[in-house]
């Protein structure tokens, strides 16, 4: 929690002042646990954004209810990690959302090429409590544990200034809910395997690989009854279907003639997030700039750089460059700092006074063969510029 820098839960204690509480109040809190009178305060609703527009719905418990809680996964982990599938990724050790994908392409070489795309709509808000607690008490037959869950379930979630009861779901943002959804949809796991299916399974994100459209649709028809019906959950109809592999989405990518895309859309929102961070009017020093930047980029490849379509990677690197110029071009401002700047980087006289006086714009301006003269991709490169190619070949295991 101090590494994530998480935020205080409703009664405000930050984790940089949660030692000395801890100290203060563990004996009562450890007494209460031992005899199962220990109360878990309502986790604190937090809104963050979604990709498709919507709002992802966090609940964050206090520090002392994570503590427990993260106790309680760890113990809880090795118990329950042999029995899940090897197509389940989501929060597990050793495990990750590359090797989930690289799975669904396996699947589609070998000619599972039709996806059952299910979406299950709003899950960790509408986990059944009843499903879910008869599920744990097939393996933990330690009621005072399982009594301690089911309160870590109903505590509630503070919306406002009122709190809200919690009969359905388990909150994102404590440490136990991965666990717990990897229990309940555990049992989808085994149904799916049970049939013989092919999939991966990421959390919530999960797809079948079938090979044809009519399987597909019998396969989203009896799944369908099987969510609804054992584990009460419901799928979204408008985000859930039946095509081919290169048509869905799944953790950000396509498979495409056997080849992993990241999706349109995700790339879209990475060129919107490089323009914040490189917009002309953003007043921080260029020092700062590129530290953000450097770290976003390195960031988004790092997890979107297993895409195995090369086309567009020199392009990102050529309109990266392109904007870099230009936001030193408007910090630059006067015509004098302009001119004074382009000699000082080895431009003729005649050729920074022509582009000093300009009064092209920015954009223009910064792909001028003085621009690139002057803030060539070496220059950029030392100012802490990020080579988009070079982080692109070093995850495929290239040398650039």
């Amino acid at each position: 929690m101090k590494a994530n820098k998480g935020a205080p839960g409703i009664d405000g204690i930050a984790i940089e002042d949660f030692p000395a509480h801890l100290r203060a109040h563990w004996e009562d809190s450890r007494r209460q646990l031992e005899t199962g009178r220990y109360r878990p305060l309502a986790v604190r609703r937090v809104e963050i954004p979604k990709d498709d527009g919507g709002k992802r719905l966090l609940g964050i418990p206090t520090v002392m209810d994570r503590v427990i809680q993260q106790a309680i996964a760890q113990v809880l982990t090795p118990i329950f990690e042999p029995s899940f599938s090897d197509s389940s990724f989501g929060f597990r050790p050793g495990r990750n959302a590359h090797q989930a994908i690289k799975q669904v392409q396996v699947h589609v070489k070998d000619g599972y090429a039709i996806a059952v795309d299910i979406d299950l709509a709003k899950f960790f808000d509408t986990v059944n409590h009843d499903v879910l607690m008869k599920i744990l008490g097939r393996t933990i037959h330690d009621k005072a544990l399982l009594a301690l869950i089911g309160r870590y379930l109903r505590a509630g979630v503070l919306v406002g200034e009122h709190i809200e009861p919690s009969a359905i779901g388990t909150p994102q943002g404590g440490p136990l809910s991965p666990l717990l959804a990897n229990i309940l949809l555990n049992e989808l796991d085994h149904e799916l395997e049970g049939r013989g299916h092919r999939f991966a399974r990421y959390a919530d994100d999960m797809v079948i690989l079938v090979k044809s459209q009519r399987a597909g649709e019998r396969v989203m028809q009896s799944l369908t009854r099987y969510l609804e019906g054992r584990l009460k959950l419901k799928l979204n109809p408008a985000k859930s279907k039946v095509a081919r592999m290169s048509e869905c989405g799944f953790l950000g990518f396509t498979i495409n003639r056997g080849k992993i895309r990241w999706q349109e859309k995700k790339l879209a929102a990475f060129k919107h997030r490089v323009k914040e961070l490189t917009g002309r009017s953003w007043g921080v020093s260029m020092a700062y700039r590129m530290h953000k930047l450097g770290q976003y980029v390195r960031g988004w490849l790092g997890y979107f750089g297993i895409s195995e379509y090369y086309r567009p990677i020199p392009e990102l690197d050529e309109w990266l460059r392109r904007r870099i110029r230009m936001c030193y071009w408007k910090q630059w401002r006067w015509p004098r700092t302009k001119i004074s700047h382009l000699l000082a980087l080895g431009v003729s006289l005649k050729t920074a006074i022509q582009h000093g006086v300009s009064s092209k714009s920015y954009w223009h301006m910064a792909r001028t063969p003085a621009m690139q003269q002057a803030l060539n991709n070496d220059w950029l490169q030392r100012q802490g510029v990020p080579r988009i190619k070079q982080l692109w070949c070093k995850v495929q295991g290239y040398t650039s």
